[in-house]
């Protein structure tokens, strides 16, 4: 899909040598979302595009190759040192740089944190650990090992969850999160589409989240 913004691609020190890709749109943005699996749902800039949203900016942190590794940064239940590390990169490191390099500092309801898969728990729990930086999180087919935490936060985020009906267990999983924030007064939208697990879902649903 050919775009009309322009793609950013930053390498940190993190990890030692970590990727950030950035989607900026040629109109000034009036909404950011900040992302894992950053080489995956940073392509999505021209569904924006394409879709009537306001411009967008997405922040994607690259995911390590590794799939243990990429769960262990992700969900906070498995490694608690990796984890810190890489909450730590992402909420520091990565928002400075778009704040000097992009120049993208927008208010807490025009910013949010975007997952899939494993990196859907990884927004959910920035979301939760972070209220007063992402206003908004969007979560597609989150996985089982972060699970809501029996006393919620005071302050939460509004929170978008999307999961299809040929992947029950990530559905499951979706309307887990979906009735304990709903239930601790946060403001939810749950949206279930007759998908599998997968980019398709997820690609089309994006558009509709921001």
């Amino acid at each position: 899909v050919s775009i009309m913004g322009e793609i950013v691609i930053e390498t940190f020190e993190y990890d030692g040598h970590r990727q950030v890709t950035a989607y900026v749109p040629a109109s000034p943005p009036e909404a950011v979302v900040f992302a894992g699996d950053g080489q995956l749902i940073t392509q999505w800039g021209g569904v924006l595009e394409a879709a009537d949203v306001p411009p967008t900016v997405i922040v994607g942190t690259h995911r390590p190759d590794d799939e243990t590794l990429r769960l262990h940064e992700y969900s906070p239940v498995f490694d608690a040192e990796r984890f810190a590390a890489h909450e730590k990169f992402f909420v520091e490191d990565v928002r400075q740089w778009a704040r000097s390099r992009l120049a993208v500092a927008l208010p807490l309801e025009r910013t949010a944190v975007f997952g899939v898969s494993a990196s859907g728990e990884f927004a959910l729990a920035m979301g939760l650990r972070h209220p007063d930086i992402y206003g908004v999180v969007f979560c597609a087919s989150p996985g089982a090992g972060y699970r809501p935490p029996p006393v919620m936060p005071v302050s939460l985020p509004r929170v978008y969850l999307i999961a299809g009906t040929l992947e029950p267990f990530f559905l499951e999983n979706a309307t887990r999160w979906a009735v304990a924030l709903r239930d601790a007064g946060a403001d939810v939208v749950m949206s279930e589409r007759v998908a599998s697990h997968g980019d398709a879902l997820w690609r089309e649903e994006f558009p509709l989240m921001v």
